[in-house]
């Protein structure tokens, strides 16, 4: 499919949803309220759809206007943003699997190019940064609210330009953004920075918790809703914790489990120089990039633990 496909869709579609990945990061985000304002700018009133999201995101422009769902029964034009599978659109699926037209823009690997029209770019670090290009195809000026969407979203997936996939592409995209008056140090600060008091606590009963496996090679720890609910987290409370395992000197891969609501555990899964996290969550149902994957497990955290070292030892040096 090309750009001209993706054109086409938006112009004769009445009806748009956006739809994001369940849990969603600041890519996710940032790649939804960006579609949102540059649909907007091109004359079209999408709904963006998310019914939880961290209060990390709040200060992009018009988030209050996210809808948790929708009234309407069946779109013209459904937008999937940052999603490598169509089974993680969770609790939207309807607004997917009811629209007349789906159109994926993503950058997963594992992308299996589930929607009618695919827009997927393996080597692109976000997919805020695939949208710079798209947004200049549809004729859509950066302004200085889409480029803070953005900037968002290519800041916290390169880790603050720490990834590898960061390319001098990469950062002419970022002076693009500069350019239209966004503050880079303001959403670094906002979007990797600042912790809530929740994910501080939540933080410390990880660190108390993380085992050392394999001569220091992995790294492995969890929290429960119990512990959620002692220091009254809300949704995204957890996030960046994976990346404590993974900043420990000789480790390779760090295992991250937060329990979900229904019991089960989310699992994080960092790596450091060659193992493939992907690779691993896909033998569990996952999925991500090479060095940042995740899946859903059932058990206690022992047992999943036991699973995924498993795993992971097939391809430890």
């Amino acid at each position: 499919m090309t750009l001209d496909d993706i054109k086409n869709a938006i112009e004769k579609a009445n009806t748009i949803s956006i739809l994001v990945h369940e849990s969603p990061d600041g890519d996710a985000m940032g790649s939804a309220m960006a579609m949102n304002l540059a649909l907007k700018q091109l004359g079209k009133n999408p709904d963006v759809i998310i019914p939880e999201y961290s209060k990390t995101y709040k200060f992009l422009p018009e988030i209050e206007n996210i809808k948790t769902e929708s009234s309407v029964e069946s779109y013209d034009l459904t937008i999937v943003l940052d999603c490598g599978d169509s089974k993680r659109v969770n609790n939207c699926m309807k607004y997917y699997e009811d629209a007349k037209t789906t159109i994926s823009i993503d950058h997963h690997n594992m992308n299996p190019m589930f929607a009618d029209i695919n827009y997927v770019d393996h080597t692109s670090p976000a997919c805020c940064q695939i949208l710079v290009i798209i947004f200049e195809y549809l004729g859509v000026k950066i302004t200085r609210d889409i480029g803070t969407c953005l900037l968002t979203g290519i800041i916290t997936d390169t880790g603050g330009f720490k990834y590898e996939g960061v390319s001098s592409e990469t950062f002419e995209f970022v002076a693009e953004l500069l350019n239209s008056g966004v503050n880079v140090s303001s959403i670094y600060k906002k979007a990797l920075q600042i912790k809530s008091r929740a994910n501080f606590e939540l933080s410390k009963i990880a660190m108390d918790r993380m085992q050392f496996l394999e001569d220091g090679k992995i790294t492995f720890t969890y929290i429960t809703c119990e512990d959620e609910q002692k220091v009254y987290a809300e949704e995204g409370s957890h996030e960046g914790i994976v990346e404590i395992g993974r900043d420990i000197e000789g480790v390779e891969v760090s295992i991250f489990l937060h329990q979900a609501e229904d019991g089960e555990y989310k699992v994080s899964l960092r790596s450091n120089d060659y193992l493939n996290v992907s690779d691993v969550c896909l033998m569990f149902g996952g999925g991500g990039h090479i060095k940042a994957a995740g899946c859903k497990i059932a058990g206690t955290p022992e047992e999943i633990k036991n699973k995924v070292v498993k795993e992971i030892k097939k391809s430890l040096k």
